[in-house]
């Protein structure tokens, strides 16, 4: 990477950054029933809505490019959300849907988002041979948390999340882990995604 693409994208993130945090100031917020140990965590932004067309979003791929929900248009997605990839359940998470792609049918689309830089997502996926499912930064423009009523407040992380949006492009599965520190219901997650891309138009 050169040192004017590096010195490019740093900028972008600071902007982005300042934007976002500019932005964090104005979101509504709520007491969620998910907590971090005892604790119960405030959450920003506006909750999706079940059978409501999902909100659009903008996050970054590895290379900084900006990825949207409409890219996937008539397909299923399965968004596995994760507060930070350097972590143990992160991980696991990650690792446990990358190897599930291959049992799923062609039109379902994994991505896995968090709040890391692309960085360091890039270095997960490489250290850990995840390349199955796309991995995405809500780091730029906390655009994803923002519009999912995901992000922590106080933590600059989002909260623990499985969603999948149908072909029609409908919120139509939210599983919002009650504490930070387990692991989602990875069967039932995978059960609904099947199901959903079974279904026809």
């Amino acid at each position: 990477m050169t040192k004017n693409l590096l010195t490019g994208l740093m900028a972008m993130i600071l902007a982005g950054s300042a934007l976002a945090a500019d932005l964090t100031a104005s979101l509504p917020s709520r007491m969620s029933e998910i907590k971090a140990g005892e604790r119960p965590l405030e959450l920003l932004g506006t909750p999706a809505q079940l059978q409501q067309l999902a909100p659009e979003f903008k996050v970054v791929d590895a290379g900084f490019k900006a990825v949207k929900l409409s890219d996937f248009a008539g397909k299923t997605v399965l968004i596995s959300v994760v507060p930070s990839l350097d972590t143990g359940v992160c991980s696991i998470q990650t690792k446990k849907f990358n190897q599930e792609v291959a049992n799923l049918p062609k039109d379902v689309v994994l991505l896995t988002i968090s709040t890391d830089l692309p960085f360091a997502q890039k270095r997960f996926c490489q250290k850990e041979q995840v390349d199955k499912l796309m991995v995405l930064s809500d780091a730029v423009w906390g655009d994803f948390g923002s519009n999912y009523g995901l992000r922590i407040k106080d933590m600059g992380i989002l909260a623990r999340a499985v969603l999948i949006i149908d072909r029609s492009g409908k919120l139509v599965y939210q599983q919002l882990v009650p504490v930070l520190s387990q692991e989602p219901d990875y069967t039932a997650a995978l059960a609904m995604a099947k199901q959903f891309a079974a279904k026809k138009s």
